[in-house]
This record gives C-alpha cells, structure tokens and sequence, in this order.
C-alpha cells in the first residue's frame, strides 16, 4: 500500500494527508515538514512568552516615581497571567478552525498590539489603570502558547511527541528568560530610565516571525473545522485531571517566572539591577530542561517522571520555606534554582501524558492502528487547549497568593506553605489515578479488545482488568 504524501492546494499551504505514525512516510517527507514547522512555531511563540511576561521585566523599571506599590505591581502581573491563560482556549480551538500556519500567522502580527501600546505608555505619570489595560494586552502573548501546542503535537508521531512538544514549549518558555535578561541589560547600560529600548527592539521581531511563518508554515488538512473534539475534550475526566497538574507544573513556572524578581526586591531588599541580574537565570534553566522531562517522560513514562517531580518539587519549596523565614537569601536563591528546574521538567513529562492517556483509551476501547493514533491525536489536541489554559491560571494564583502575604505579613512565606500543599496533592493524584492500578515493571500490557467489544464490564463500568494502563504514558 502506497503511503500517503502530503498535498498543498492553492497559495494556503494546506497538507491534506497527514500520517506521522507511518514510517516510511515519516522518514520519507514528514520528519522534514514537521520540523520546519516546530522551528518557526518556537520562533513566534518565544517571542509571545517574551510580550506576555513583559510587566515583570518593566516593574523593574517603574521605581517610587511611578507611584505603583508592591502589591499594584504583583497586581499588574497576575492580570497579564489571567489573560493570557483565559485566551489559550479560543486560541487553541482556533487551529482547528482556521488552520495551524494562518493563525500562527494571524497571532503573531497581534503581538504588535501590547508591545505598541507599552512604547506609549510607558513613562512616569501615566495611570494605573492604563497600564493595567496595556497589561490586558500583553496577555496576547501568552494565549499563542495553546495555539502552537495544539498545532505541533498533530505534526509529530506519538514516539516523539514528548520531545516534540517539549522542545516547542521550551522554546516558547525561554521568550520569558530572555526578556528578562534583555531587562538586565538595558538597565545595566542604559540605565532604568530607558524601558522603551527593550520594548523597541522587539518590534523588527514580531514583524520577522510573523513574515517567515506566513512563508514557510503549513496548514493540516486533517485537523480542520473539527469543533466536536473540544466537546469530547470537555467531557473526558482525564482533561480535567491532567489540567489539576500543569497547574502545578507550567502555573507554577510562569507564576514564578513573573513573580521571583518582585519577591526578591520586596523581601530580600535587592536592587532593580540585582534582581535583574537573577530573575533570568530560574526560566532559563526550566525552559531548557522541558524537552528532557519530555525525553524522559518518552523513555520511562510520563506518570512517573511526573511523581517523582512532584515529589521532589515539595522538598524544593520545603527548602524555599526554610529560607523564607530565616531571610536566607543564598538558599532562597538555590531553592528556586532547583524548583524552575524541576518545573520545566514537570511542564515535559505532563504534557507528554496527554496524547499517550488518550492513545490508551483508544485502544481500551478497541481501536488498533491508524484508527487509534487519530482519535489521539484528535482529543489530545483538543484538551491541550484547556488544559493548558487552566495550567496559566496557576501564574494568576501564584501572584495572587504572593500578593496576599505581602500585604498581611510583608513576605511570602506564607504563600510558599500553600505551594508546597498543592504539590502534595499533585502528587496523591497522578500515584492515585496513573499509577496505582498500572501493571508490575516489565509486565506484558493486555491485549486491546477486539474491535467492537465494548469496554465496560458486567456493571457497565470498565473494571479493574479492563482499564487501560497509564504507567508509561
């Protein structure tokens, strides 16, 4: 049987037959075509991280004549979370209906809106309210996340989408390291009265990503016009539990990403150029180490990896509590290190249960081959839009919960206890839910159904022997 190859129709760059899990078609055209993909993807994405987390670079340069306390500030940040965490779900259905290249394309031209409006606004003098209606703007950026997810996990085959969405999502997450870093350095050298060279240099970028995705991005034919997947989505209970742990995962990187400088300014009493010249460094190192929670999640399975995360990121805010109340700032500082690290590893390995948890359900159900990776493909593109809507409203509780203990204590410690609770209860649920009935190590995985027997057993529930196996998902 001839693979299928794919085809373009007029000047829209639309691929028609799409088949990743297919080798021969994989080595012969698609590894090519998806990675072409992901590579501008990352670029339009990164540069929408770097937008949407803009206030917590600027709130470095918005000293006493600003007139914004620490709270306005923490305030102005977890708005620009709840947008962007708001807008993942019309955006990540958008693919879907307008094709993963055009909305990319459409996106990231958006991106000119907030960073415009910021080059207006930003001086001393300007009200509170219009920068929180510029901080509305900047949410833009971080909804583009949802969209690239969604459009990159249906290019890869299931044996790479760990990787794939963690090099693509790791990509994005950097966009917030190296605005911050930019941050640093105009500070550094222009001084902090100079906000707008960090937000001009990111104009000629927008305009780039969004021309080469124009050129060089293409549409899935398969993926288009199919509304019914987010109703499936909505209704699967593993959307809604995996959307429970990227809250505790990418919620608490993008949280922390936007708070840690603000903590420590008001807390350990640094400088805008000292907290500058460490804010970078947490995001950094999660972004970079998402792909290996994604490798790792691929190799050993996704539930796994995700315990042990979870596991270990308790102990890390443990630590960071410690260090909270002795007003330790080396192991305040050492503490988070660890933490951003272990969240983008956490941010890899959940996202790689996703399209693997519906994979096993399809063929629980009966499904085999072709049949079943579309399904995946399918209902896993579609709750990746929710669930990583509902995983940026960990950011706007993160900041909140900060913003709260200032106000009532002057730090954070107690925010911090809160933390380490959820974690905990992260942790319960992926041992309860993926791993507590999965089959011994190295145990054979039973056989799927037979096409047309139903799931369910003698009480119309699947039973313990008929429930699919999460342990390597």
């Amino acid at each position: 049987m001839t693979a299928p190859t794919s085809a373009r129709r007029g000047r829209g760059r639309w691929i028609e037959h799409w088949d990743p899990e297919d080798e021969d078609f994989w080595e012969r055209e698609g590894r090519h075509v998806a990675r072409r993909n992901l590579v501008l993807s990352v670029l339009s994405e990164h540069i929408g991280f770097s937008v949407w987390s803009m206030f917590s670079v600027l709130a470095l340069f918005m000293g006493p004549e600003y007139g914004i306390d620490p709270a306005g500030k923490f305030f102005l940040v977890a708005v620009a979370s709840l947008v962007g965490a708001a807008l993942r779900v019309p955006y990540g259905f958008a693919v879907a209906r307008f094709g993963g290249r055009n909305w990319t394309v459409i996106s990231a031209a958006m991106l000119l809106a907030p960073t415009t409006a910021l080059l207006v606004v930003m001086e001393p003098g300007t009200s509170y309210t219009a920068f929180m209606a510029v901080a509305v703007l900047t949410g833009i950026g971080g909804a583009n996340f949802a969209s690239s997810m969604t459009n990159i996990n249906s290019f890869y085959p299931l044996r790479l989408k760990g990787w794939a969405l963690g090099v693509n999502a790791g990509g994005g997450n950097i966009g917030v390291a190296v605005v911050q870093l930019a941050g640093m350095l105009v500070v550094a050298v222009a001084g902090a009265a100079q906000p707008r060279l960090l937000l001009a240099a990111y104009l000629p970028l927008i305009v780039a990503a969004t021309v080469l995705s124009a050129r060089y991005m293409d549409n899935l034919g398969p993926v288009r016009g199919d509304t019914g997947a987010a109703r499936e989505a909505a209704a699967d209970r593993h959307t809604w539990i995996m959307a429970f742990l990227y809250i505790g995962t990418f919620g608490s990187f993008i949280g922390y990403s936007f708070a840690f400088g603000l903590v420590l300014q008001n807390q350990f009493d640094r400088t805008p150029l000292q907290a500058a010249s460490l804010t970078f460094i947490g995001p950094l190192l999660g972004s970079l180490v998402r792909p290996v929670g994604g490798r790792l999640a691929d190799r050993f399975g996704g539930a796994r990896v995700t315990l042990g995360n979870f596991a270990a990121m308790t102990a890390a805010v443990g630590l960071i509590v410690v260090a909270s109340v002795r007003q330790s700032l080396p192991l305040f500082i050492a503490s988070f290190a660890v933490l951003f690290v272990l969240t983008g590893l956490g941010n890899g390995s959940t996202f790689k249960m996703i399209p693997g948890i519906f994979r096993a359900k399809a063929l629980a159900a009966g499904m085999t081959g072709e049949a079943a990776a579309a399904h995946a493909r399918r209902l896993s593109g579609a709750s990746m839009a929710l669930i990583g809507a509902i995983g940026g409203f960990g950011g706007v509780g993160i900041n909140m919960a900060l913003r709260q203990s200032f106000l009532a204590s002057g730090s954070g410690t107690g925010a911090f206890a809160v933390f380490l609770g959820y974690y905990v209860a992260c942790a319960a649920v992926t041992w309860f839910v993926y791993l507590r009935r999965a089959l011994p190590a190295g145990a054979p995985a039973p056989a799927p159904a037979p096409a047309g027997a139903g799931a369910a057993g003698p009480s119309g529930r699947p039973g313990p022997e008929e429930r699919p196996v999460y342990a390597r998902v």
